[in-house]
């Protein structure tokens, strides 16, 4: 074989290439605002379907109206004694307890059950009203306000604002009667305490009429100069003061003492701090252990609605609410026998400060009994009658507050804002669900488009072709109508040499003219990466062209896998290419003339099972060598590169190399990897020519797939391709 024509081995040039070429794939990406006017029906459509989908949606939904009312409470307690003595301790979280208290099961339980409203239509299709309404009932805390706000959604306006009326309602009940209870304590002891005063006030009393009328003859006068009477008097009024905090704190003891012995008064003495906001526990575990109780009693209920009440399962649940009430009941007593120490502290300081300020009043009364026996005794019976008077004004004072108290019930609690039926409904908000659909569908399109850009690896035009392959584009060829045969399309320069296709075929001979000179130039490879990208009807077409322009020019159709020149020129395959190399025929007598002056077609001639082996061979070298010699250009029609090696192999051994891409259709990485192989084989291509460009392939294709046993299909580009080559 002649050694110009071996296919050479792959250098080092090769590998710079790979290189190259990968780096442009890669490199090349389109702008977003590309992308996005590529693809701005894609994006249009799903918005258009999102906003369909939010219309049908909102058209069918259900409307949800929501009835709200503002609740103003003021944080107060029981007075004992005075304005600043027995006032419950203020808490910050009292707000936040009241919002958690209106939301507990013993209040909405009570709501339901006193006003029937699990008749509601609201609950038709709920088995559980209490434990639904305490997750769908709203209750927030304003943020720069000490104002609470209830709210609930409903299907019905009218019900909306009647659950919201009557748990509020129930909220306030609930407090007029912890208060009650504890009003009702603190009344006792009052009462008691009263009792015994008023006793004492009047012995008081007697005991200074009688001294008096037995020293008719005393003289009272005013000693306001007298030392001694002066400090007694003082001593009188800190004994005063002494035995009113005994009383306070003694009437707390006693309270809290009579509440500890009884499990009951435990529960209620801690609910009425809990309510007042003194009572809020610093851990989690009785928070924990209160909604461990509510869920529950929450889960009891809806099974028993399922099963008996001597089911396992029921007994099982019920020994576990037994267990947490017992923990609960412990955390109470825990806290209130916290409260009882902290009072009988209270109580044996106050007793303590009553006998040491009681034992300065002796010593001073003995000193002034000394000076004047009888205007002391006196002096000291008034001053018992006066402590005597005031203390009973006082127990009088608070008696009269807490029952009046008593009867008002909640006075702590304003509804500034009363639940209304609703007129429009809260839920769909129309243009928030709207431009949701809009925003979503923007953005859903968006990301399809640029999916599909990315997933999309078709050429779409020249300049993405010179961008990728950094090859010149030497002419972009127009779609033909897929309605003419394919002599008509191999041959549309002669028949219609003034239309726009072929006036660009010409544009293609120019520039392989003026690309190469002529001596460098005459053996012209015709290949694409693949099938069904226009390169026979390109070859068929420039060889016209050459023809045309003076030059005389040879047609190879070197495709013995799927041949088409004798089907653009109309005449038998046989004999041809393989009866030459077989030495059945002369190579004059297969050459064929065509109607175009300068330009002659040597067929493939019959089908052979080892093309390549054939092209490889020093019989087609020396027949390419002897056609050089009688022809100005020789055009070869070559099979696809990526599928077999016959193009490979031509590439090797003619001078420039053309490479045709179909628009639409070609895809960046075959493309870029049949000019790495090109390359591999040190092909010298001088450009690529664009077929079809904006347009789809119509169907045409390499039926039989290329397979011959090279493991490289192409079935699939069969059924979706569009021209003949």
């Amino acid at each position: 074989m002649n050694e110009s024509f071996k296919t050479p081995q792959v250098n080092s040039s090769h590998e710079e290439a790979n290189g190259d070429f990968e780096g442009r794939e890669e490199g090349f990406q389109r702008s977003l605002f590309e992308v996005a006017w590529a693809n701005r029906w894609l994006i249009l459509a799903t918005t258009i379907l999102s906003l369909t989908a939010a219309f049908i949606y909102l058209a069918k939904a259900t409307p949800i109206f929501t009835s709200s009312s503002r609740v103003y409470v003021e944080q107060s307690g029981p007075k004992i004694l005075d304005e600043t003595q027995g006032v419950m301790t203020q808490s910050k979280n009292y707000l936040y307890t009241q919002a958690e208290l209106m939301k507990s099961t013993p209040i909405i339980k009570e709501a339901i059950e006193e006003n029937d409203m699990a008749s509601m239509r609201t609950f038709d299709e709920i088995d559980n009203p209490t434990g639904y309404l305490k997750k769908q009932l709203q209750v927030s805390v304003g943020k720069k306000d000490d104002i609470l706000s209830v709210s609930f959604d409903s299907p019905y306006p009218a019900e909306a604002a009647h659950v919201v009326n009557e748990i509020i309602d129930s909220y306030i009940t609930y407090h007029s009667q912890r208060k009650r209870s504890t009003s009702a304590e603190v009344l006792k002891i009052l009462q008691k305490e009263k009792t015994k005063r008023a006793k004492e006030l009047e012995e008081n009393l007697h005991a200074m009429m009688n001294f008096k009328r037995e020293n008719e003859g005393l003289a009272f006068e005013n000693n306001g100069n007298n030392i001694i009477l002066d400090r007694l008097a003082n001593l009188s009024q800190a004994v005063t003061d002494a035995q009113l905090a005994l009383i306070e704190a003694k009437s707390e003891y006693d309270t809290v003492k009579a509440m500890v012995s009884d499990p009951k008064k435990v529960k209620q003495f801690v609910e009425a701090k809990r309510v007042s906001g003194l009572y809020v526990s610093s851990g989690t575990e009785n928070t924990r252990l209160k909604a461990e109780l509510d869920r529950l009693e929450l889960r009891l209920a809806d099974l028993k609605r399922q099963v008996t009440e001597d089911h396992p399962s029921v007994i099982a649940l019920e020994e576990k609410i037994a267990s947490i009430e017992t923990d609960l009941e412990e955390s109470d007593q825990e806290f209130a026998s916290a409260q009882l120490a902290v009072a009988r502290e209270r109580h044996m300081a106050a007793k303590k400060q009553l006998d040491e300020v009681s034992t300065f009043f002796e010593e001073q009364r003995a000193a002034a009994m000394d000076l004047n026996d009888q205007l002391a005794q006196y002096t000291i019976l008034e001053s018992e009658y006066q402590q005597s008077k005031k203390l009973n004004d006082i127990l009088d004072e608070r008696i009269k507050e807490l029952n009046i108290t008593e009867d008002v019930g909640a006075l702590n609690i304003s509804i500034l804002e009363v639940a209304r039926a609703p007129k429009d409904p809260s839920k769909p908000q129309k243009a928030r669900v709207a431009a949701m659909a809009l925003v979503l569908g923007l953005m859903a399109g968006g990301g399809l488009a640029l999916l599909r850009d990315f997933m999309d690896k078709r050429i779409r035009g020249a300049e993405e072709i010179t961008a990728l392959l950094g090859l010149p584009v030497l002419g972009v060829i127009p779609l033909m109508s897929k309605r003419k045969s394919m002599a008509e399309r191999g041959r549309r320069v002669a028949l219609n040499p003034s239309s726009p296709v072929s006036e660009a075929y010409r544009t293609v001979r120019t520039a392989v003219f003026f690309g190469v000179p002529k001596e460098s130039c005459k053996t012209i490879l015709v290949t694409s990466p693949q099938p069904a990208e226009g390169k026979s009807t390109l070859i068929s077409n420039l060889g016209i062209t050459m023809a045309q322009a003076g030059q005389k020019t040879l047609i190879v159709d070197a495709d013995f896998r799927r041949p088409k020149q004798h089907e653009v020129f109309e005449f038998d395959r046989e004999p041809g290419i393989s009866n030459i190399l077989a030495g059945e025929s002369q190579i004059d007598s297969v050459i064929k003339n065509t109607s175009i002056d300068g330009l002659d077609v040597l067929a493939c001639g019959p089908s052979i099972p080892n093309a390549s082996e054939l092209l490889n061979s020093d019989e087609f070298g020396e027949l390419l060598s002897s056609l050089k010699a009688k022809y100005d250009r020789i055009l070869l029609d070559a099979p696809p590169v990526m599928p077999v090696a016959d193009a490979r192999i031509l590439a090797a051994m003619c001078d420039v190399t053309l490479l045709v891409l179909r628009a639409d259709s070609s895809t960046r990485n075959v493309s870029v990897a049949a000019c790495e192989a090109l390359a591999g084989v040190g092909a010298r291509p001088l450009g690529v020519v664009v077929t079809a460009p904006g347009k789809k392939m119509s169907k045409y294709g390499y039926g039989y797939g290329y397979g011959y046993g090279y493991g490289y299909s192409y079935e699939e580009d069969d059924k979706s391709s569009a021209k003949s080559a």
